[in-house]
């Protein structure tokens, strides 16, 4: 299929108005009686994040009707593999949060294009923080090129579960428990603005839940990896990623990206330990 002729700025400003759409549809749920239950893997979803979904699909996809679509409330098309650039979309990102009425949920939009996130949009309706990044002209929060701020001679601020927190204090590093959000991709851009100095997300996230920050990241100066396999490539047969490390001081990455492999590991050394044990058994 030939590359569409939209450019990624024009990608942007689409899902920069579908973003602002969408977040005043899910507002109109927020802190109210909603309808919800959960998925197969335990995880929660809402009749607000279906209704988005659903307005997003229909909206994306007739603007782009040769984009691939893949998005958390959607069931998984294969056809988007085929596909030069696709939708990657998470209607609600944050539904704990959401449901508990908290106001760091998010909109999460991006287009991917042979597997490079080329344009993206993390919108914060609550707190009306609009996120935006287009690959190669940079980041802006609110329309203001994103500026991340410094806290010299100040520890770093860190968010993490327990087992890393763990790993950290054992190597002796000097730091702060950063406050934790349900929206993985609103913690990932807070890097970007210095309220926070990393970011680690343990295995399991998937295209949907980084994508949109990926780009912003990036477009920030902000190492962004899959601790397992190196910078985010999406719309993959397999859409989940190794554990993750956003890092606005890269000092702190040989500490993080150990603690994270000690802790999840790799895919790659399981199928080895696999590998390794069926040998064992032969002998």
């Amino acid at each position: 299929m030939p590359v569409p002729p939209t450019s990624h700025a024009d990608d942007l400003e689409l899902l920069r108005t579908a973003a602002v759409a969408a977040g005043i549809i899910a507002t109109g749920f927020f802190r109210r009686d909603v309808k919800s239950w959960n998925k197969e893997n335990a995880s929660p979803v809402s009749e607000a994040d279906i209704l988005v979904d659903r307005y997003l699909a229909a909206t994306l996809l007739q603007a782009r009707p040769t984009y691939g679509w893949l998005s958390e409330e959607t069931t998984d098309n294969p056809s988007r593999l085929n596909c030069e650039r696709v939708f990657v979309v998470d209607p609600i990102d944050g539904t704990r949060g959401f449901l508990r009425g908290e106001d760091s949920w998010t909109v999460c939009l991006a287009v991917v294009e042979n597997g490079v996130a080329v344009a993206g949009v993390v919108y914060a309706p609550m707190r009306d923080e609009l996120y935006e990044a287009v690959r190669g002209g940079g980041a802006r929060l609110n329309g203001q090129p994103i500026r991340r701020r410094r806290r010299p001679g100040s520890p770093p601020v860190i968010p993490a579960a327990g087992a890393v927190h763990q790993q950290l204090q054992d190597a002796g590093l000097n730091y702060t428990r950063g406050p934790y959000y349900p929206s993985l991709a609103y913690r990932l851009v807070q890097v970007a603005t210095g309220t926070l100095d990393a970011v680690v997300s343990r295995r399991g996230s998937q295209d949907w839940d980084i994508a949109a920050a990926t780009v912003i990241l990036d477009e920030c100066g902000i190492d962004i990896a899959d601790v397992c396999c190196g910078f985010p490539r999406f719309n993959k047969r397999d859409i989940r990623h190794g554990a993750v490390a956003a890092l606005g001081d890269m000092s702190l990455k040989p500490l993080l990206h150990a603690a994270l492999i000690t802790v999840y590991g790799c895919p790659a050394d399981e199928a080895s330990a696999v590998s390794q044990t069926s040998t064992d058994e032969r002998i």
